[in-house]
């Protein structure tokens, strides 16, 4: 069993820096793009990180918030930041990397703010919510100070996403099973469904009513 090789803590610690490195990445990119300095990239390369995760902190009542007991954090956003500064000249395709590693941000914090709300003996339906919540929260940061639409408010697949990859978790759960493999497997669903609907352009249906 996959919790015999990776503790449930420390699975869901390498998932939250994964989803931390590619949310730096993602708000990295789209701040150099729009002309920020230094420290500005990484002001918004730490509100797109953390600023989901300190939000549902907040809403459940999780204090100290996660980033100030754990230096990593910072450390981890603001190197991460730097480098891609200096190598910002090698990604030529800007609104596809960004795409990219804001998926990849989606779907780690998703199940991050789920299973956080899970070991706080939270309902499924706010689990969800805090899944979302954790993945969406920090990227309508960092598109609000780069004075750009939030993704999530564009028609696109991407709150439908992590609600599909947290009732996937809750169904196998329902069947049995295996916690560790179970993260995974939502993970990858948030995932591919995010780039399918990138890759083939899927868009919510608009549910006015037609004159």
């Amino acid at each position: 069993m996959m919790n015999n090789f990776i503790f449930p803590d420390i699975l869901l610690y390498l998932l939250d820096m994964v989803g931390v490195i590619a949310c730096a990445i993602a708000g990295t990119l789209l701040a150099q793009h729009k002309g920020f300095d230094i420290a500005g990239c990484i002001l918004v390369s730490m509100v797109n990180a953390i600023g989901g995760g300190t939000l549902r902190d907040m809403a459940l009542d999780r204090h100290p918030l996660f980033w100030m007991t754990d230096l990593n954090y910072v450390i981890v956003i603001t190197v991460t930041s730097l480098i891609l500064q200096i190598f910002f000249h090698l990604y030529h395709k800007i609104d596809n990397a960004l795409k990219l590693f804001d998926a990849i941000g989606l779907a780690a914090f998703s199940v991050i703010g789920f299973k956080i709300a899970l070991t706080q003996d939270m309902s499924p339906v706010i689990a969800i919510m805090m899944g979302v919540w954790t993945a969406i929260i920090g990227g309508m940061l960092r598109d609000i100070i780069c004075n750009e639409i939030p993704l999530v408010l564009q028609r696109e697949i991407y709150i439908s996403a992590s609600i599909v990859g947290s009732v996937t978790y809750l169904l196998l759960d329902s069947w049995g099973m295996d916690a560790g493999l179970n993260e995974f497997i939502m993970l990858g669903v948030i995932f591919a469904v995010r780039m399918l609907a990138l890759r083939f352009d899927w868009h919510l249906p608009s549910i006015r009513l037609v004159k």
